[in-house]
């Protein structure tokens, strides 16, 4: 993270900057709960939280509000300060939203082989896009242009678990378990997540323990992403050096905010498996999600599968963490889909005959 010495931001820039994003988060808390449709007599129940609500489409909205406020309340950004931000594009969105909203310019790095759809959007909300070839020269090359500028490196990769209040004040998980409470199995099970900085995964964990309950959580982890095999090997250094070709989720190493000890599984996914679960996802709910939601709810499936088996009941929850609009020309393009060497039919036959037979 890279901070520079600044002269006191005015009272009243802060204090209306914080107004600002806290009246955000009273607008924007609670994003809506769906049930996935899942045979009752499994007494087994499927819930996505549907985070692309959001005014900026993402689960990315929260932790963009939460990374700036914890900036802000540090004495790290006043008034004149340029955000900067590594990301692979969601995250970024919503920061452009925020920066626009404070006034405030914002630079971020992004993969050039980030979805043109995720450009546009950046744009659209005041942003200024900074491309590298090498998914891993994000981090340098965002602290570079924060130090070159005199601004602010938002760093989610490192500040996503400790900016989040994990105790509640309407963080996700919070707003899961009240929304849960009226339901046949208010207590989930199982939470199932995706990783991209981790802080979602951490603030499930610490929160669930924190309130007492016995829900666990499980990481769903997309093909070339360091997080399974860094949790296996309880390797903090570990690395793959490749990028995830689902975006918003898995690394090409292990990312500062991850925390191994809050996770209870970690489940590999198959890009092929992410977007078939995503396709049909929406064809049987009409909720229409990018691929990093296909891998959660592909894991949850399996997870279920194991809970019928064993004679379980509960319930299981995951997220839609962001629309499928962004992902037209890729995910749902069966060109583009080709193109990858994907062959989705597998997938597809292994979802219908689980939603048919419970099994897996």
């Amino acid at each position: 993270m890279t901070t520079h010495p600044r002269p006191h931001a005015s009272k009243a820039w802060v204090h209306d900057a914080i107004r600002m994003l806290e009246a955000d988060a009273t607008r924007t808390a609670d994003t809506h709960l769906h049930r996935f449709p899942l045979p009752s007599e499994w007494n087994v129940d499927l819930y996505l939280k549907d985070e692309s609500v959001h005014p900026t489409g993402s689960l990315k909205h929260r932790l963009a509000r939460s990374l700036i406020l914890y900036g802000i309340v540090n004495g790290w950004i006043d008034e004149s300060t340029t955000l900067v931000e590594a990301s692979s594009g969601s995250t970024a969105i919503s920061e452009a939203y925020f920066a626009r909203m404070l006034g405030l310019d914002f630079v971020t790095v992004v993969p050039r082989s980030t979805s043109a759809e995720k450009i546009t959007l950046i744009e659209f909300h005041g942003g200024r896009c900074h491309f590298v070839d090498d998914p891993l020269e994000v981090y340098p090359e965002a602290e570079r242009i924060a130090a070159e500028c005199g601004g602010y490196y938002l760093d989610q990769f490192t500040l996503a678990e400790r900016a989040t209040d994990w105790r509640g004040n309407n963080n996700i998980a919070q707003s899961v378990f009240a929304q849960m409470r009226l339901e046949r199995h208010p207590i989930p099970a199982w939470v199932v997540v995706g990783a991209g900085t981790g802080g979602t995964s951490a603030t499930f964990g610490r929160y669930a323990r924190y309130m007492r309950h016995h829900t666990r959580v499980a990481v769903a982890d997309p093909e070339h992403s360091a997080f399974l095999e860094g949790w296996r090997r309880n390797d903090r250094s570990y690395s793959t050096g490749a990028s995830s070709l689902i975006e918003g989720i898995g690394r090409p190493r292990m990312e500062a905010s991850f925390i191994p000890t809050l996770i209870d599984d970690v489940i590999a996914v198959p890009d092929a498996g992410s977007i078939a679960a995503v396709r049909v996802l929406r064809e049987l709910t009409m909720n229409w999600a990018g691929g990093s939601t296909g891998t959660s709810l592909y894991a949850a499936f399996g997870i279920i599968a194991d809970m019928v088996a064993r004679g379980e009941s509960g319930s299981v929850v995951t997220l839609i963490a962001d629309g499928g609009a962004r992902y037209a020309e890729t995910y749902f393009n069966d060109a583009w889909v080709e193109q990858q060497g994907m062959d989705l039919e597998p997938h597809r036959a292994r979802i219908a005959q689980f939603l048919r037979t419970a099994r897996w």
